[in-house]
């Protein structure tokens, strides 16, 4: 989830009742508690306790992403005021000093102990960019939020009707269905697979339409408008 959702403790916490893991970013005002010995705590935010971490306390990853993009990792368990337990929080950076960083991302998590390694939890989180794949092409290209309704059942058939045509042209697109029959150039992205779905279906209706003009025809005099 983005860092919008990782600062709001409400959100949080009903995640946990519901015992649900989770990654999310934080800002790097958000406060949180750390142990700084057996007895003793501390309210820290988390760019400054960034900034007082060693050198060493980061790893190197590359992570293998469209654009590989390397960055320094460290953890950290914490405390958020509110909150229950121990949480894991990565600090990581595009550089190896805090200094001379010019992106710095703070995640925090309730995953095991055991799972939660730096590797682990950069990889995962990245995968939140497909999540924004999936919405410019469902709002560039479908429709998602597009409605023209308000009551929840309604907006939940919209989303339904987006979702399943989305499934379908991706469908598609990996099983290279709509590449057999309706195009001669390789449909490499949602876009390409799309335009190739809409050819076909104007194809097959124009075809329908000369064979079926008188039953187009007394639709079209049913309504008493001009259908196009």
């Amino acid at each position: 989830m983005d860092a919008g959702y990782g600062n709001n403790t409400s959100f949080l916490q009903e995640l946990e009742n519901r015992k649900l893991k989770y990654i999310g970013g934080l800002a790097k005002n958000r406060k949180v508690i750390i142990q700084k010995t057996v007895d003793e705590t501390e309210e820290i935010r988390v760019d400054n306790l960034a900034k007082a971490l060693p050198v060493e306390a980061f790893t190197k990853i590359q992570l293998s992403l469209e654009r590989p993009r390397t960055v320094w990792v460290a953890i950290q368990f914490v405390e958020l005021s509110k909150c229950t337990g121990k949480k894991v929080m990565a600090i990581v950076m595009n550089a190896e000093t805090f200094d001379t960083a010019t992106e710095i991302d703070y995640l925090i998590g309730n995953v095991d102990v055991s799972t939660a390694t730096k590797e682990w939890i950069v990889k995962t989180y990245s995968l939140i960019n497909w999540v924004e794949v999936f919405y410019r092409e469902a709002k560039g290209w479908l429709g998602l939020n597009e409605y023209q309704v308000r009551d929840e059942i309604s907006l939940k058939r919209h989303f339904i009707m987006v979702f399943c045509a989305y499934t379908f042209i991706l469908w598609h697109t990996l099983t290279g269905g709509l590449r057999r029959q309706w195009a001669n150039k390789p449909l490499n992205t949602f876009n390409d697979a799309l335009e190739a779905f809409r050819t076909a279906i104007s194809f097959r209706f124009v075809k329908w339409l000369n064979q079926n003009w008188d039953v187009f025809s007394a639709y079209k005099a049913s309504l008493g408008l001009v259908w196009a």
